[in-house]
């Protein structure tokens, strides 16, 4: 009888290990994918910031990529290469900083998407 009772507890673990297996795969997978949408819902969107009231602008997308620098030639002062080197760090790291946060708040979306209903408040332990 002990035999019985062990080759039943040993079918019954196989059996729900691959119940879990299956599971995981399903959620992981359903995770992978809904990631690759994040990151290119993050590629697709456009953010600007600008220095020296718009002598510098930079366009950056969510996912942290530079797509685009504008100067005026104004800000552009052969006796004064600093000035446009300052211009261009604050534009670049307020986008960037922009950027960030979208990235952030997108994210935090995407894992209030994926728990179970009335679990929302668990999202915010990863914010």
């Amino acid at each position: 009888m002990q035999i019985l009772g062990e080759i039943f507890f040993t079918h019954s673990l196989s059996k729900l290990s691959t119940i879990f297996k299956i599971k995981s795969e399903i959620m992981f997978g359903d995770m992978q994918e809904k990631q690759e949408a994040l990151r290119k819902t993050l590629g697709e969107m456009r953010l600007e910031a600008e220095a020296g009231d718009g002598l510098v602008k930079v366009t950056v997308n969510a996912n942290r990529e530079i797509i685009n620098i504008s100067v005026k030639p104004e800000a552009m002062t052969p006796d004064d290469p600093e000035q446009l080197e300052d211009l261009l760090l604050v534009a670049v790291n307020r986008a960037m900083a922009t950027a960030a946060e979208t990235e952030a708040t997108e994210s935090q979306k995407l894992i209030q998407d994926m728990l179970p209903p009335g679990m929302g408040g668990l999202a915010d332990m990863f914010s």
